[in-house]
């Protein structure tokens, strides 16, 4: 399952990106690659091929990919050396991928050429993602997919369960499922990938990682940014379709799933997909009771005034768009029922954090007096990637008084250890075809299956969000969601 972060190269390979000019190219895809370049993972003689509509050239696409490595690659990473070998490497023909007219021949006659036509191609959708069907297609009658290739998906892969249907449908008439990457970022985060050696490496955990053992579970990822120019693909997502529906899903599987019988790609998923399966339905009979929504309206930022969600948006439109989401997820199978996982993620909250709380239940009274609380086993995802679990041990001195001590582990050591973007390792693991670490099929449809009817309770809800200040942690609806259970978030048990 591992992700391409050793330092041994990969084949030499092209890798085409569709939608080249847009922001997720300039901000992710071309410094993951240029920073495993710079480390030796990727041959010199590969070729990255954007594509876009924008009438550039290959000199005129080289200058914006060497504006965007200087805003996005940290300074002591940039070697004018290695920036120029890694930007010869960089091409750039203008298409429309998903039209079946224009510069297609030019494209083919690139890959094609000489002894590079049967190395590894990988097609890069980063374009919407009702384009998806008819760049497959096109790829695949202009001849050029081959036996090696692979396509990879960003999400969102559709908008609810029959569009996610349609683009899986799509793609797959023309590329094989084996062929086929989702990619959900989060997957290729070291601080996803190490809940499952936290789990199945440490047997002590291992055996309490149960119902009889835990009470609940928090995943939360907070921002603290608002829309960031994103207004027009923001508003017709929301905070559930964005961030729940993907991203905080698989953390949850990745949490909740069962021992795989390998650490093969189908053995994980499969797990995985046995857990989405095993979740609660949450329709419009028992929303209110298990989710909260809310939008942002006018608040403190970083110690700044900062507008309203709806002030965000061009012309200010009267949107009911949530820009926070919490909700109450079950588990049916005998290792989880009764353990409630809370889910949460907003925009314009307190501070940036993306974490795992795994609170396990309270103790009995015995030796050292009254009941002890639980442990809490924090597990941040991002920044400062890091695994704590307090611990009581005895105070120094005659009695036996108790103090809590932390122990605490950091994912690296920060300074000296750079953390890898997440797209670092998933693009080369693309590459060489390691699909471990990507969201299959079943998957995809297994979670869009349980977010669709949520999204269908809230249309017929006339109430609309509720409403939170910008800078704090959401609605106090989100507060009640726990309360009722005698519950609380991570930061109000800290208050």
């Amino acid at each position: 399952m591992n992700s391409s972060t050793s330092l041994e190269p990969v084949d030499s390979f092209d890798y085409v990106i569709f939608g080249a000019t847009g922001d997720l190219t300039m901000r992710k895809l071309l410094p993951a690659l240029y920073r495993r370049f710079a480390e030796g993972q990727v041959p010199a003689d590969s070729r990255i091929v954007g594509t876009a509509r924008s009438p550039l050239d290959d000199e005129g696409y080289r200058e914006r990919a060497r504006q965007a490595l200087h805003e996005h690659v940290r300074a002591d990473e940039l070697i004018d050396a290695t920036v120029n070998r890694f930007l010869r490497m960089v091409h750039y023909v203008s298409l429309n991928g998903a039209e079946s007219t224009g510069n297609w021949e030019g494209l083919k006659s690139l890959l094609v050429s000489n002894a590079a036509a049967d190395r590894v191609r990988v097609f890069y959708l980063a374009t919407a993602p009702d384009l998806y069907g008819d760049i497959a297609r096109n790829v695949a009658e202009k001849g050029l997919r081959s036996e090696s290739s692979r396509i990879v998906l960003e999400k969102p892969i559709g908008t609810d369960l029959e569009t996610a249907r349609k683009v899986n449908e799509g793609v797959g008439r023309y590329f094989p499922e084996g062929s086929i990457f989702r990619i959900d970022h989060y997957l290729g985060k070291e601080a996803v990938q190490n809940i499952i050696a936290l789990r199945f490496a440490n047997p002590m955990l291992e055996r309490m990682w149960d119902r009889d053992s835990i009470e609940y579970v928090q995943i939360t990822a907070a921002e603290t940014v608002g829309l960031e120019g994103r207004g027009g693909y923001y508003d017709g997502s929301g905070a559930l379709r964005d961030m729940i529906q993907n991203h905080l899903l698989q953390v949850l599987t990745v949490v909740a799933m069962e021992r795989p019988v390998s650490l093969d790609a189908d053995a994980l998923r499969d797990e995985k997909v046995r857990v989405l399966k095993s979740l609660k339905p949450l329709d419009r009979d028992n929303l209110r009771a298990n989710v909260a929504r809310g939008q942002y309206v006018q608040g403190t930022a970083g110690g700044k005034p900062v507008p309203a969600y709806r002030e965000e948006l061009p012309g200010e439109t009267p949107s009911n768009t949530e820009t926070f989401v919490a909700l109450k997820a079950e588990i049916d199978n005998a290792r989880w029922r009764g353990v409630p996982f809370y889910l949460r993620s907003g925009k314009r909250m307190p501070e940036k954090l993306t974490e795992v709380v795994v609170q396990f239940r309270a103790g009995e009274p015995g030796l050292f007096g009254e009941a002890r609380p639980g442990s809490r086993l924090v597990i941040r995802v991002q920044p400062n990637e890091s695994v704590t679990l307090p611990l009581f041990v005895k105070h120094p001195g005659d009695s036996f008084g108790l103090d809590e001590v932390d122990a605490l582990s950091r994912l690296g050591e920060p300074g000296r250890i750079r953390y890898r973007d997440s797209y670092e390792g998933l693009m080369l693991d693309a590459v060489k075809g390691s699909p471990a670490l990507f969201v299959r099929k079943d998957e995809t449809e297994a979670a869009w299956q349980w977010v669709t009817p949520i999204l269908e309770g809230w249309r017929e809800d006339e109430n609309g969000p509720d409403t939170y200040e910008a800078g704090t942690w959401g609605p106090d609806s989100a507060r009640e969601l726990l309360r009722q259970a005698g519950h609380q978030w991570v930061e109000d048990i800290a208050a």
